[in-house]
C-alpha cells in the first residue's frame, strides 16, 4: 500500500497543509487549536505521515503535539525539501506550493516516520536555546566592556554580565533538575560523561541536539553529526574528503572536549598523533576525534555501559 502524507508548510501564523492522496488544502492557525482540527481532518486516514520543514521556534508546538498525540511525522531539512522541489522542476515558493511539495517529497521518496522526543527533551531543547541566547549576550557584554571607557558604561556592563552568569546558572540548575527527575535521562548523561573530555553540561547539549544518540549504526550517526567525510570524485579527478551539512550546534559542542580528549583519553590522544604524523592537517585530525568521540557516545548508549579504560 503507498503511503499517504500530509504535506504542512510552517509560518509564524499558519499552518497550510495539503493532503496528497486527497489532493485537499486546508489552512489552520499555527496553534494548539490548530493541531487539534489537522489531526481531526485526517483521522479517517487508516495510515498518513505528516511532513513538514524544521522552522526553528515555528514548528516545536505542532512537533510536541504531534508526538503526544502518537501522530506518526517527519522533520525534514529545509535544503532537502528545497533541493527535492528543485529536482521536480518547481521553482515557485508559496505556502500552497510547499505544502504539496513536502506531500509529494514524502510519497516520492518513500519516507518514514522519525523517532518520538521524549517530553523532557521538548522542555530541555526550550532551555538550552535560552542559554545559548545568553552566552551570545554575555560574549557581547563582555567584548564592550573591555573597550568601555565611561564609568556609567563600566558599571552597567558589570552589572550586565553579573546578571547574564547568574541567569545562565539558573537554567544549568533547571536543565539538571529535569534530568534528575528523569532516571532514563540521567542514566544517558552518566553514561556520556564517563568519557574524558564530556562534562554534564556538554552531555546534556549532545542528547538534546541528537537524541537519535544509541539509536542508530556509527555511520548514520557520524552523517547525521556532520562529522562523516564526502568523497569529492568526478572521472579521474579526485578531490579531498570533506565533511558537510549536519548538526553544527553538536559540532561545536564536541569540539573542546574532543581537545581534552586528545590530551587525557589515550586512544584518541594515540589515534590524533598517528594522524599528524600521516601529514594530516590538525583541524583534520581534530574533526577525526570529534567523529570517533560522537561514534564512542553512540556505542556506549546502545550497549547500556560507561567507557572503560580498557573495554571487557
Amino acid at each position: 500500500m503507498a503511503i499517504d502524507t500530509l504535506g504542512i508548510d510552517i509560518s509564524k501564523d499558519y499552518l497550510d497543509a495539503f493532503w496528497h492522496s486527497r489532493a485537499e488544502l486546508r489552512s489552520v492557525p499555527n496553534t494548539p487549536a490548530g493541531f487539534a482540527d489537522l489531526c481531526n481532518w485526517v483521522a479517517s486516514a487508516d495510515d498518513i505521515l505528516f511532513v513538514f520543514e524544521a522552522t526553528g521556534a515555528y514548528h516545536r508546538g505542532l512537533e510536541r503535539h504531534l508526538g503526544l498525540a502518537a501522530v506518526p511525522f517527519l522533520k525534514v531539512n529545509p535544503r532537502q525539501a528545497r533541493r527535492f522541489a528543485q529536482a521536480v522542476g518547481r521553482l515557485a515558493k508559496t505556502d500552497s506550493v510547499d505544502a504539496r511539495l513536502l506531500a509529494k517529497m514524502g510519497v516520492v521518496l518513500d519516507l518514514g516516520p522519525q523517532r518520538v522526543e521524549g517530553e523532557d527533551i521538548h522542555d530541555l531543547r526550550e532551555l538550552l536555546t535560552a542559554r545559548r541566547a545568553l552566552v551570545k549576550d554575555q560574549v557581547t557584554a563582555k567584548t564592550r566592556r573591555a573597550t568601555a571607557v565611561n564609568p556609567i558604561i563600566q558599571e552597567q556592563l558589570d552589572r550586565r554580565i553579573s546578571d547574564i552568569a547568574l541567569d545562565i546558572r539558573a537554567l544549568d540548575d533547571v536543565m539538571a533538575q529535569i534530568a534528575q527527575q528523569r532516571c532514563t535521562l540521567e542514566d544517558r548523561i552518566q553514561r556520556l560523561m564517563s568519557i574524558p573530555g564530556i562534562g554534564r553540561l556538554t552531555a546534556t547539549v549532545m542528547l538534546i541536539d541528537m537524541p537519535e544518540l544509541g539509536h542508530l549504526d556509527s555511520k548514520k550517526i557520524a552523517a547525521l553529526a556532520g562529522l562523516a567525510p564526502m568523497s569529492q570524485q568526478s572521472g579521474q579527478w579526485q578531490g579531498k574528503e570533506r565533511i558537510n551539512g549536519g548538526r553544527a550546534t553538536l559540532r561545536r559542542a564536541v569540539y573542546m572536549p574532543a581537545l581534552v580528549a586528545i590530551r587525557f583519553n589515550a586512544d584518541f590522544k594515540r589515534k590524533y598523533e598517528q594522524l599528524i604524523k600521516a601529514g594530516k592537517a590538525k583541524k583534520v585530525a581534530i574533526t577525526a576525534i570529534m567523529r570517533r568521540m560522537i561514534i564512542l557516545a553512540n556505542t556506549l548508549l546502545r550497549e547500556n555501559r560507561n567507557w572503560l579504560p580498557v573495554r571487557p
